[in-house]
């Protein structure tokens, strides 16, 4: 379910460049000891502000267990970028962090009296805006108990979030709390925001230096490869050609058919989105939530 099969960062750039410059801004910080000196206050944004220390404190984390729970959900979260595509997330990310970044500043002008007065470092509040699609749009496929009490496939996730948004208190949970709010005015589409676009230009610099290696050759090299296949089976064809032979897809088992119903899909487009993926449940799953997102 999480990407059909696609493994690593194919076709998910936006979140491996995120997860990349969160991962190296924590490490290089760290090893300069300058990890005490990320998190925001009112004053240093008011008094005395730095445009390094806004970014930093953005995206790097203050210490080693939030960056490994933090990473963690950033590259499950990859599943979006999948589904919607990369200009889309885009476009949630500028948006949610916009918005998040305007509550934070409310909520510190409250708290400056406080000694809750410092945001904890790190993408919290882009990270807690995505559990918000990860809540609506990706179903329960499992269910199980332990000791008596009842968990689903989702319940690991929920977990970790849970840990990273309790993991400085007050500090973590402003930012957690920010980036929930911000994520479901855009699923509510104020401003039309949904409908908006990121550049070409912009999209194209992901996909050029961030996409994975994994994805399979593009560009001319694709083209070339593309136009020798149709060459060759081009003449192929002209030398044996004889009437095609239609096979029919393979009937989709009922016990699949049940298991994408349960989910909450309905049943016709259940039987079809099985035919079109050869029966392969995971992948039938992600036609199916792709469908949903348009």
């Amino acid at each position: 379910m999480q990407g059909g099969g696609l493994s690593g960062f194919q076709n998910a750039p936006v979140t491996r460049a995120l997860i990349i410059a969160s991962g190296f801004l924590t490490v290089a910080l760290g090893a300069r000891g300058k990890s005490r000196l990320l998190g925001l206050s009112y004053q240093d944004l008011t008094k005395n502000p730095r445009v390094w220390r806004i970014i930093a404190s953005g995206l790097a984390f203050s210490s080693t267990p939030e960056l490994l729970f933090g990473l963690y959900l950033l590259y499950y979260f990859r599943l979006f970028e999948r589904q919607i595509g990369s200009n889309k997330l885009s476009v949630f990310i500028l948006f949610s962090g916009a918005v998040s970044s305007a509550l934070e500043v409310i909520a510190l002008m409250l708290l400056k009296d406080s000694k809750f007065n410092v945001l904890a470092s790190g993408p919290y509040s882009l990270i807690f805006a995505l559990f918000v699609p990860f809540y609506f749009d990706i179903p329960i496929t499992s269910r199980f108990r332990i000791f008596g009490v009842n968990f689903s496939d989702k319940s690991f996730i929920y977990l970790a979030g849970l840990q990273l948004l309790l993991s400085s208190w007050r500090r973590s949970l402003v930012p957690g709390l920010c980036g929930l709010i911000a994520a479901s005015l855009y699923r509510l589409n104020v401003f039309g925001i949904r409908q908006l676009k990121i550049p070409g230009a912009i999209a194209s610099f992901f996909s050029r230096y961030f996409a994975s290696s994994s994805a399979g050759p593009s560009g001319p090299l694709r083209r070339n490869i593309a136009g020798n296949i149709s060459s060759n089976m081009g003449r192929q064809t002209q030398r044996n050609y004889r009437p095609a032979t239609v096979v029919p897809p393979p009937e989709p088992p009922a016990a699949s058919v049940e298991t994408l119903v349960s989910m909450g899909f309905d049943e016709n487009a259940a039987r079809q989105a099985l035919t079109q993926a050869r029966n392969d449940i995971n992948v039938a799953t992600n036609i199916l939530l792709e469908a949903q997102s348009h």
